[in-house]
């Protein structure tokens, strides 16, 4: 009688009160909407643009400029993965070990290593000009990504001591006589680096640092007129080492200078390491890099036909900087060479440096045109074996290989043995989160600009309505909710999140034997059914999205919140008892969004990720669930333990780092909300 009565209810609710169930104030779609994209290419574009026009915007008085100035650097150190090196106070040892030394006409190389970080070793070339009376100006020189690094790069160095610097050129950490890695991100699928915080380009800032550090302590270096210059990763690193240390009095920056614009419009990005940028938590560019720089002497020199930096772009960086040192009245001191070519420097480039740096440190005005460029030919050049700084072997303890798993500490999980610990331990990862993980999410709310697109009394007692809104601009995505009981009384609601790849019913099938009292709507966040894109994409849309300072996750994670808010407008949702049940890596982002609510009731997971550290597949595809910096203050377990006493489910097997959930719950006297369950028509799920 109950199962004929139901439906016959449902009809004449349906046909007397039909405004009920389906709210006239939502337009009813008839035709495909063209206000969306949902085009992950035109959107990354278009936060790209964001990034790029908003960089140094606002600024009109040097006094605004000096003001935000202490922060802007603080945040590049951020995001350079500098927090937590002795950046400031005492720093350890360099312990130098001069391994080998040859003369030459005119100078002499010193073979030698530094410690940069205890068992961090920077191999080194020291080029010093004979019959130094007095302490001369220094150049750090920073190689770019040739295999050979400092004998690819020599010719640079020796012009250098020839016109009468002391340089040193270091090695990076990915190539020459060690190999490291840079191309976590970009070759390996090591993309749980974004959750870290972890850029190879900051372990490259701290070595370079530690150079001008050996630097200053020579006898013959005047240690307050350095400089510094390199090309390509080594023009990018130029950048870097100037805006993050004032000690560097002009630098010369070389085919490494873009835009986040240009990057992300022509996909140069995709021909760029990982060092190349640093975690873009705050949305900055480059010219908020080069601002740091002013009014130092700054000259930036590029190639106009550069396969990974448009000239466009450089130029575009060069005029937004240039207004910073406008304010300062120094304008004279940037400068711009373009030359003709591609990615590598020209006669002209490397004269002119040679002339600036005459100019900024020795105070000789020295015209470019009646400068010796460099010697490239064979027989000036010393072997690879000549140069090597290993000569016995590298340090046994050397972590540069393995520097990536240590430079960035990972949050441990910690010890909560009351409610009050927890409600603290709540607000200090919501608040990190905020700033360092979620910083990207937009700042203004749009209207939803809600429409029903579908309706239907099938697959439901109560019917069916999918509606679309608008969860970000160039996003409209859909919900589909089915109503099991009726709209006129308030009713749980349980948000499952569909999943990349998934199979037809798997959803559905996911939630059978779902408890009655349960209202169901099922969601595709982007990147998923009908907003998703083509697999090949993947790893594109993996670092294009990071260097705007999102991920794919924490899109995702927008994206349920944007849909929550949606939901608990319509009639027969109780509010506060929303649930969300996610698979595999979709519980990622639900977790994360639970969080952010704090309304949420329950979260039901299957397959959940272990942790957030772990890496993925080399070509970008499968499980995307890296959210920028994370890790420096919590994991999943973790996530999932601030939710409490909100009741947390595993269907099938829970991951053993949940135990730490487990016990969380235990402790604070909520067990019974921690459940792990064979499927969800097990769960226990009595509305509170």
């Amino acid at each position: 009688m109950k199962k004929f009565f139901l439906p016959c209810l449902f009809i004449f609710f349906f046909l007397f009160n039909r405004s009920l169930l389906f709210p006239q104030n939502i337009p009813f779609s008839t035709e495909p909407l063209n206000d969306q994209s949902n085009n992950i290419r035109a959107y990354l574009t278009r936060v790209a643009c964001e990034v790029t026009e908003n960089s140094l915007s606002g600024f009109t008085t040097l006094t605004e400029w000096q003001a935000a100035r202490t922060q802007r650097y603080n945040e590049f150190i951020d995001m350079m993965s500098l927090t937590d090196v002795p950046l400031q106070g005492n720093r350890p040892p360099l312990n130098v070990k001069i391994t080998g030394s040859i003369q030459k006409n005119g100078y002499k190389i010193k073979k030698l290593y530094y410690e940069s970080l205890p068992s961090l070793y920077v191999p080194a070339n020291l080029y010093i000009p004979d019959k130094i009376n007095k302490p001369v100006p220094a150049i750090l020189y920073v190689c770019g990504h040739a295999r050979t690094q400092k004998v690819h790069y020599q010719a640079h160095a020796r012009r250098f001591a020839e016109l009468g610097f002391v340089c040193l050129i270091i090695e990076t950490i990915q190539w020459g006589e060690v190999l490291g890695e840079h191309w976590g991100c970009y070759v390996r699928g090591w993309f749980h680096w974004y959750s870290r915080g972890y850029t190879p380009g900051g372990v490259e800032l701290w070595n370079a640092i530690r150079g001008l550090d050996l630097l200053c302590q020579l006898q013959e270096v005047n240690r307050d007129q350095l400089g510094v210059t390199g090309i390509s990763g080594g023009g990018s690193q130029t950048w870097y080492i100037a805006a993050a240390d004032p000690r560097v009095k002009a630098a010369a920056p070389v085919c490494g200078t873009s835009t986040v614009k240009a990057h992300i419009f022509h996909r140069t990005i995709d021909g760029h390491c990982d060092c190349m940028m640093p975690i873009n938590t705050y949305l900055r560019d480059y010219h908020d890099i080069g601002a740091l720089i002013a009014p130092r002497p700054l000259l930036i020199a590029s190639a106009d036909r550069d396969r990974l930096n448009t000239i466009e772009s450089v130029r575009e960086s060069f005029q937004n900087i240039k207004k910073i040192y406008e304010l300062y009245g120094q304008p004279e001191n940037i400068t711009l060479i373009e030359t003709p070519g591609g990615h590598s420097y020209h006669k002209t480039s490397r004269t002119k440096i040679f002339s600036f740096f005459l100019k900024h440190l020795f105070n000789r005005d020295v015209p470019y045109t009646s400068i010796k460029d460099i010697d490239e030919s064979e027989n000036a050049q010393l072997s690879e074996e000549e140069l090597r700084v290993y000569i016995n072997g590298t340090p046994p303890d050397d972590r540069t290989k393995t520097i990536q798993e240590t430079f960035m500490r990972v949050a441990e999980p910690p010890e909560i043995s009351g409610a009050q610990e927890l409600k603290t331990y709540r607000t200090r990862v919501l608040n990190f989160l905020t700033e360092k993980t979620f910083h990207g999410f937009a700042k203004q709310n749009i209207p939803f600009s809600e429409r029903l697109e579908f309706r239907s009394l099938d697959g439901a007692a109560f019917g069916r309505k999918t509606y679309s809104f608008v969860a970000e601009k160039d996003w409209r995505l859909k919900v589909d909710i089915r109503y099991r009981n009726s709209p006129e009384q308030k009713n749980p609601v349980i948000l499952v999140l569909q999943s990349p790849n998934e199979q037809r019913w798997e959803s559905e099938e996911f939630v059978s034997g779902l408890d009655e009292n349960y209202n169901i709507a099922y969601f595709e966040t982007r990147g998923v059914g009908e907003n998703g894109w083509s697999p090949e994409m993947q790893w594109h849309v993996r670092r294009a999205a990071a260097w705007t300072g999102r991920t794919i996750a924490s899109m995702r994670v927008y994206d349920i919140l944007s849909c929550l808010q949606f939901l608990r407008t319509f009639p027969g949702i109780e509010n506060q008892q929303i649930a969300i049940a996610a698979r595999g890596e979709m519980c990622v982002p639900a977790l994360y969004a639970a969080l952010l609510d704090e309304h949420i009731s329950a979260v039901v997971l299957q397959n959940p990720a272990e942790t957030q550290n772990k890496p993925g597949l080399p070509d970008g595809r499968g499980e995307t669930i890296e959210m920028l910096n994370c890790l420096r203050i919590t994991d999943l377990p973790q996530v999932a333990g601030l939710l409490f006493p909100a009741k947390i489910v595993f269907v099938g097997a829970m991951p053993d780092t949940y135990s730490w959930t487990k016990s969380l719950y235990q402790t604070l006297g909520k067990k019974d909300n921690f459940q792990v369950v064979n499927n969800i028509s097990e769960w226990s799920n009595t509305i509170e």
